[in-house]
């Protein structure tokens, strides 16, 4: 799969997650704990296959103990669904500054366009910005956090859509050239 074509489905992707997130935030948080809270159900199960296949009592110890904590995890998130949602603030504001900083990292590598390198910085800007206000304020809400996620979300899409058009205009200048004879 060619970059412009993933730039493409990804831009896709977060404009359609964006617009869900907007549109309906309570169900978007409620999502998000639910989905935790399968995964940490899955691991927990796949945890336990671990502790029963291993035939030595330390390896056994330690994966029935992990098994258990994706075990409260899981059970935590459907008891408690609004600290929960708190984590998930937490998290999305660590994910949003480690992508952030990549981000505006990328638009300072050799062979980008000055519009690419402004867009990437300033994708990455916006993400940075994004964390720094989560870490700042967790309490302004996990329903909040959709929709700023939502919009954050269709912001993202839109520059990766422009950046796969960029990508795809590139390949195919680059394509007619080496096509020309010399």
């Amino acid at each position: 799969m060619s970059i412009s074509t993933s730039l493409l489905w990804r831009g896709l992707l977060a404009i359609a997650v964006g617009i869900v997130s907007v549109a309906w935030p309570n169900i978007t948080v409620g999502a998000f704990v639910i989905l935790f809270a399968i995964y940490a159900f899955i691991a927990a199960g796949m945890e336990a296959l671990r502790a029963f296949s291993s035939d030595r009592a330390g390896p056994v110890f330690g994966h029935l103990l992990l098994a258990l904590l994706s075990l409260a995890a899981g059970i935590v998130a459907l008891v408690w669904p609004g600290i929960t949602a708190l984590v998930l603030v937490i998290w999305v504001a660590a994910w949003a500054g480690v992508t952030g900083v990549v981000e505006v990292t990328i638009a300072f590598r050799h062979g980008a366009t000055a519009g690419e390198r402004a867009l990437w910085a300033l994708t990455g800007l916006v993400s940075i910005a994004f964390a720094v206000v989560l870490f700042i304020r967790p309490d302004i809400g996990a329903v909040s956090l959709a929709t700023v996620f939502g919009l954050f979300s269709i912001f993202y899409g839109v520059s990766a859509l422009v950046l796969s058009f960029q990508a795809r205009k590139v390949r195919s200048t680059a394509q007619r050239l080496l096509n020309t004879p010399a």
